[in-house]
């Protein structure tokens, strides 16, 4: 049983990952953080996940790190919580299928970066997404400054970064940190039906997919190509392959297994 997060399984395949520390604004404390970092470890060896949808419970994303659980906190104990952060989001990264972020409101500094580490987002028309961190002395350091260079360009991330500034959503999709911006009531309903697409795609291909996507961003074209060829290679030998092509020609639905 989980204090801070909700899971549920709205079809086969799909699991939601709601925030929920509403009364705090969704914001990240210890607790949630450690139950983040079992929760990605235990999904990613569970074959049963073929895509996760993470979203806030309430009005608000994730505000971001607790700042009142951090307030007269040690040295010490702020990084022994970094720590703990830092293996939360790696898990997260790791999970080899894809995760799309519902922004359903504010998404600032460990949220916004929590929901630039999901593999797209989609944001509700009133969410607001930031990085203040330089407001408090410090820096985003779950990845958020390479996120955001990687989405948006070196310019438009100095500029976010440094002013601690938030933007709207459509300022978001501008600078492409989301892919799509949609009103609040709709939100959940068509991000679930996304989810629900990509379930039923041949799930070694999509996790392949992943793995080349996010690797070939990292490599020279040449490289990265290469990637691309391996997990090919790869595919084209497997059970689902043979059952894509034989459902396209019996003009039925794939039945993928994952083999």
């Amino acid at each position: 049983m989980m204090k801070t997060i909700e899971i549920s399984e709205p079809s086969p395949g799909v699991r939601v990952i709601t925030l929920s520390r509403p009364d705090a604004a969704n914001a990240l404390n210890t607790a949630m953080g450690e139950e983040l970092l079992a929760l990605w470890g235990a999904l990613a060896q569970d074959p049963a996940v073929r895509v996760a949808v993470l979203t806030g419970a309430g009005r608000f994303f994730c505000a971001g790190a607790d700042l009142k659980e951090r307030d007269g906190m040690s040295d010490e104990a702020w990084s022994t919580q970094h720590v703990m952060f830092e293996a939360m989001i790696r898990a997260q990264l790791a999970c080899p299928f894809p995760i799309i972020a519902a922004v359903n409101g504010a998404a600032m500094g460990g949220g916004c970066e929590m929901a630039l580490a999901c593999d797209f987002a989609w944001a509700a028309a009133g969410a607001r997404l930031g990085l203040p961190e330089v407001g408090l002395g410090i820096i985003p350091g779950l990845g958020g400054t390479q996120y955001v260079v990687r989405a948006a360009g070196e310019r438009r991330a100095a500029e976010l970064l440094m002013s601690g500034l938030p933007i709207d959503a459509a300022q978001a999709l501008e600078f492409g940190l989301v892919n799509r911006v949609i009103a609040a009531d709709e939100l959940m309903p068509q991000v679930l039906e996304r989810a629900h697409v990509i379930a039923g795609k041949a799930p070694l291909s999509v996790k392949a997919l992943k793995k080349v996507v996010r690797g070939g961003a990292e490599l020279p074209l040449a490289a990265a190509m290469e990637l691309e060829l391996t997990e090919y290679n790869r595919l084209f030998t497997t059970a689902d392959r043979r059952e894509g092509v034989a459902a396209f020609n019996q003009k039925r639905t794939a039945v993928f297994k994952g083999a």
